[in-house]
């Protein structure tokens, strides 16, 4: 027996004597620097190569189906920086989802290898997604049926199915409807709640990121040490737990994962708080999700897990690294209905790992107000067709509660971003208004012949990328509207110099003798002229091209005196990018102005006509 002192008398107070733990500092060290390292790269990718691949990505693509063509949103180097991004950041144990940055790699994946169009599929996007699905889930189901045999090593693990939870007998009474209601409520609340604060940090993040790449990196090393001090720090405040009698699985847990973390305790007990934090984001919803588990967690354990998750997934969002948000929201959701579950185990009968399921679908529906495609996601992780009544049920309520307060969180983060996205449905204050009402100026129209110093000139002092071509005598009796000419057709006509020293017709003849079938096309990401690359001498200055053949001659058109409010769903549905005005009487110049998807936001509108805003 020991028999040296443990204790030492200093003046009449007791100190205790114990050795300094240089194992756990070690351990902490090791396991912070290494989130570190891989943080660090993550955040100088995103900072100095693409800061488009930071953020989810869902917002940039959906505004790119709506129509908004922005260069940087699917670069060849945001495809790159997305795909290492998205490695280092969730290697680094950030708490962000690894799906959404997948869609935009995706997105990105198809815009490269579509660039300059098929001639041989079907246009229908329709097909083109059913297609692809079909290539996709035939290629997985191989892979996974090669890797069954353990020749992929970790890759072979998991399934389609990930979270599956079919064994559960599923069957709920009065009581258990209420719980479920009382569910969806209390997590549209919570779900609202969370779009607020997400907003609120963003702004705070746009602050310190406009400073340079630099604060960017040390943005995401702050929330990088954070995260690594509540991982490791806080299964230090949960209590050892006898594991329980009868399982399939050891316990504690042998290897990466598993339901049952030693973590500082005898043999014989788990921790049940480190389960949850020092295991995969994935592993951690699967066994919140699991069935027969209602006494696995303590509940102080699930209110520090859903309090921490909830707080990290906030201030991780929005720093220079590739994150999403659907797995965070599903963890906070999965341990908030956990808790709710454990709560309100003595009237109701459901089990815990349902609970668990439906506070996931109330958290997604609370946030992201999607219903249909998370109500299919959410079957499909977990194979319990049983639960649709269920998560139908508590999705709507959540979404409905939620929308009493703010904009689902991509929404907020398409406004947030300045990108002009486009509702289905017109605004109610646009139908007090006409097209004419809202045509910016001033507006630039050439000539059907025009002079090359006009054309450069316009083209030098203005961004637009649609001009009017306006015919007058000698070349029509009386001036009217020829069509609609584009920018990048100027450029790639200004290019080839097709000039001519007096102001005629050439005709169509000369611009198929100098260019090709596909030079007036659209070219890929940054392949296209611009206006530095040009080059126009004095000479040329004073020469004229016909613009007739590179003219669009049926633009749409609308009269001046049609509902704004019809003008923007024609435009919307039609997937427009120019709109021209014209008058509604004769004697008038033929054109008055170009909507754009610009003219149709709230901003520009409300902007010119405050008076309707007490309408929005």
């Amino acid at each position: 027996m020991n028999t040296t002192s443990q204790l030492a008398l200093v003046g009449a107070n007791v100190c205790p004597i114990e050795s300094l733990d240089y194992e756990h500092r070690e351990a902490f060290l090791a396991y912070a620097g290494c989130n570190l390292i891989l943080a660090t790269a993550a955040a100088a990718l995103c900072a100095y190569i693409a800061p488009a691949a930071a953020g989810s990505g869902i917002p940039e693509v959906k505004a790119y189906l709506n129509g908004i063509d922005a260069p940087s949103i699917l670069a060849p180097s945001t495809l790159f920086v997305k795909i290492f991004g998205s490695i280092c950041g969730v290697s680094a144990g950030f708490v962000l989802g690894k799906e959404g940055p997948m869609v935009h790699t995706g997105a990105c994946i198809a815009n490269f290898l579509g660039q300059g169009g098929s001639r041989r599929w079907r246009s229908a996007l329709l097909w083109r997604t059913f297609f692809t699905t079909a290539v996709v889930a035939v290629t997985l189901r191989a892979f996974g049926e090669y890797c069954r045999s353990g020749k992929c090593g970790l890759f072979g693990e998991g399934g389609l199915i990930m979270f599956d939870i079919s064994s559960t007998a599923t069957s709920y009474s009065t009581p258990d409807l209420i719980a479920v209601v009382f569910l969806g409520a209390i997590g549209g609340i919570f779900g609202s709640l969370y779009n607020f604060l997400v907003d609120k940090v963003l702004h705070t993040y746009s602050i310190i990121n406009e400073k340079g790449a630099p604060f960017k990196i040390l943005l995401t090393v702050t929330i990088s040490l954070l995260t690594s001090c509540c991982s490791y720090g806080l299964p230090w405040l949960a209590k050892c737990t006898p594991c329980p009698l009868g399982l399939h699985e050891h316990c504690p847990t042998l290897g990466r994962s598993g339901n049952f973390k030693k973590f500082q305790c005898p043999q014989g007990h788990y921790n049940d708080l480190a389960s949850l934090f020092l295991n995969t984001s994935g592993d951690a919803i699967r066994i919140l999700f699991s069935s027969g588990t209602d006494n696995e967690f303590y509940i102080s354990t699930l209110f520090v897990f859903f309090a921490a998750i909830y707080f990290l997934g906030i201030v991780t969002y929005g720093i220079a690294v590739p994150s999403g948000l659907f797995i965070p929201v599903i963890l906070a959701g999965a341990s908030y209905g956990r808790l709710v579950g454990s709560l309100l185990g003595t009237i109701c009968g459901l089990d815990k790992g349902l609970f668990a399921l439906l506070g996931a679908a109330s958290f997604l529906g609370g946030t992201m107000r999607m219903t249909v495609s998370v109500c299919v996601i959410l079957l499909e992780l977990t194979n319990d067709l049983p639960m649709l009544p269920l998560v139908m049920l508590v999705l709507l309520i959540s979404k409905t509660v939620a929308d009493g307060f703010n904009r689902g969180v991509y929404d907020q983060m398409v406004i947030m971003k300045g990108l002009p996205y486009m509702e289905a449905h017109a605004e109610p204050y646009m139908r007090n208004l006409v097209a004419g009402d809202v045509v910016s100026g001033p507006l630039i129209t050439f000539s059907g012949v025009e002079k090359v110093a006009n054309i450069m000139h316009a083209l030098n002092v203005t961004g637009h990328n649609g001009f009017p071509v306006v015919d007058e005598p000698p070349f029509s009796d009386a001036p009217e509207l020829c069509g609609l000419v584009l920018r990048s057709h100027l450029l790639v006509l200004l290019k080839g110099k097709t000039f001519t020293k007096d102001r005629v017709l050439t005709g169509p003849a000369e611009v198929y003798r100098r260019f090709g079938a596909f030079d007036f096309a659209k070219a890929g990401s940054g392949k296209g002229l611009k206006f530095e690359d040009l080059d126009i001498d004095e000479e040329d200055m004073e020469m004229y091209v016909d613009l007739h053949p590179v003219t669009n001659r049926s633009p749409y058109t609308v009269v001046e005196t049609m509902s704004l409010a019809k003008a923007a769903v024609l435009f919307r549905e039609l997937g427009l990018r120019h709109l021209c005005v014209v008058p509604k009487t004769p004697g008038r110049p033929p054109i008055i102005g170009i909507l754009t998807r610009h003219d149709f936001m709230p901003e520009h509108i409300l902007g010119l006509f405050p008076q309707f805003n007490h309408q929005n």
